[in-house]
């Protein structure tokens, strides 16, 4: 958790817009889920793209998806057209995603998003009902489970 936690700083310090979504908002709501790397939506526009670079910087990105796992460039524009970044870094993995199956842009996930202190780090989180409705929305198995596991932490909370 202390490289998650040092990711989100580093997101946080150099004025990164994100919220965090995928498994790690889960475990925000109460899911016993474990969860390996750090999603997040992001807008990948040239000046937050910009701010990722300059947070991630140090330690080491590289694109985890791709054979020999190649250097993040450190020039924005390099990245122009991208939609998504998977990364693999010297703290562990983060995904950047510009968009949410289910909920939409980032402009739509912020909209279903809380604000929450983790550590002493204030981030934004999606809200359990847009994270519920994602996880439907990839219809993965392992998504499944959690979004019924979500719909019961949601159930207890509204008794």
């Amino acid at each position: 958790m202390a490289s998650t936690l040092d990711i989100l700083t580093r997101l946080n310090r150099h004025k990164v817009e994100f919220v965090v979504v995928g498994g790690l908002a889960g475990v925000v709501h109460g899911s016993a889920l474990v969860t390996e790397d750090v999603d997040v939506c992001a807008p990948l526009s040239q000046q937050n793209l910009t701010r990722i670079l300059a947070a991630l910087a140090d330690i080491n990105p590289r694109f985890r998806m791709s054979p020999h796992r190649p250097p993040l460039p450190g020039d924005a524009e390099r990245l122009a057209g991208y939609k998504n970044l998977y990364l693999i870094t010297d703290l562990g993995q983060i995904d950047i995603l510009s968009e949410i199956t289910g909920v939409g842009a980032y402009e739509e996930v912020s909209r279903h998003a809380i604000a929450v202190e983790l550590a002493g780090v204030r981030v934004h989180v999606m809200d359990i009902h847009a994270l519920i409705e994602s996880k439907k929305a990839l219809g993965r198995v392992k998504d499944l489970r959690a979004a019924a596991e979500l719909e019961a932490i949601r159930d207890r909370v509204r008794q």
